[in-house]
């Protein structure tokens, strides 16, 4: 607005022309049309020719800040409208500033999201594309945060044709599945090394048992079902605690090749009951002591004479047909 005001004073006679502008003339009593203050003869109002070597007389100029000074004056109504207009944009232009977005944080290797509390909470789902993988999960619609991780170890030991995957699907928390993700596979391959084929469902088994052992000294609650494929000399071995599920495709048809453990199923019944333990069916949904609706997991402190963390395990010999 400013610059608007510039452009307007460079236009008086006092800048540029020797002509007065009639703007500046003022009603007089006298019957001539318009005279100008001070001792100069009348003259029309509409033009007014001054030497050029004549200076303005005192006379004028202080008839010049009248006008502007004067409430009545155009040039002053111009400035005032200008000044409230100013005022009025910079009113505008200081508007509250909308809230700052929260964006989700994208999922990295291990659903170990490096975030806070409350970023963890806005974790909506997490996508992930790896080297001959992809990962996709999504919160569930009961639970506040994400309480989902996966692992994925491709080239093990330098080795293109070794690789290990692992989801694990947590429960009452995602401490449990987060300590599945980042030691499950670590302990399961300190116990494949030192044993032959032959013995690789033991293997498995043990780097299962020694996971959920340690994470119960770290005297946290919750618990985690775990999926694991391990792909080794040529074969698959999958191995599954809880409801996690693992398909394979067989010449482009979907194979199961897990079995949940749950609550109905009658050798998990039987061997809960037999444990001293009970199972009921609440709402449609089996559970172990009224509570859990699955009978194998990682964790699960408070369950833990009945919530085993052993695997079923299944080998498989991988052929051109598996894709």
């Amino acid at each position: 607005m400013s610059c608007s005001i510039a452009s307007t004073i460079p236009n008086s006679p006092i800048f540029q022309s020797p002509r007065l502008p009639s703007m500046f003339c003022k009603p007089c009593p006298s019957p001539s049309p318009s005279t100008i203050h001070g001792p100069q003869s009348p003259a029309s109002s509409s033009s007014l020719p001054l030497p050029p070597s004549l200076p303005l007389p005192p006379s004028f100029l202080s008839s010049f800040s009248s006008s502007l000074s004067s409430p009545k004056s155009p040039l002053s109504l111009r400035v005032n409208n200008e000044t409230i207009l100013e005022t009025n944009t910079d009113t505008l232009l200081k508007r509250k500033r909308p809230g700052r977005l929260n964006i989700p944080v994208a999922g990295v290797p291990g659903f170990v999201l490096e975030t806070s509390k409350g970023e963890e909470e806005r974790v909506e789902a997490v996508e992930v594309e790896g080297d001959g993988y992809s990962v996709y999960c999504k919160r569930g619609r009961r639970g506040g945060i994400m309480e989902d991780r996966y692992s994925a170890f491709v080239d093990v030991n330098g080795d293109s044709k070794q690789a290990s995957f692992g989801v694990f699907d947590g429960h009452g928390g995602p401490k449990a599945a987060e300590f599945a993700a980042k030691n499950l596979n670590k302990n399961i391959m300190d116990q494949v090394s030192s044993r032959c084929l032959e013995g690789i469902e033991t293997a498995i088994k043990n780097g299962y048992l020694t996971t959920d052992e340690e994470f119960l000294k770290q005297n946290v609650n919750g618990g985690s079902c775990c999926v694991t494929a391990l792909i080794h000399q040529g074969n698959l071995v999958v191995s599954n605690t809880g409801d996690c599920r693992a398909v394979m495709s067989r010449k482009g048809v979907a194979e199961a090749l897990t079995s949940d453990h749950q609550p109905s199923r009658k050798d998990e019944k039987d061997r809960i009951e037999a444990l001293g333990g009970y199972v009921d069916c609440c709402h449609g949904v089996w559970r172990i002591q009224g509570s859990l609706a699955v009978t194998r997991g990682i964790g699960d402190r408070r369950l833990k004479r009945w919530v085993i963390a052993e695997p079923e395990t299944k080998v498989l010999k991988i052929k051109p047909e598996c894709y």
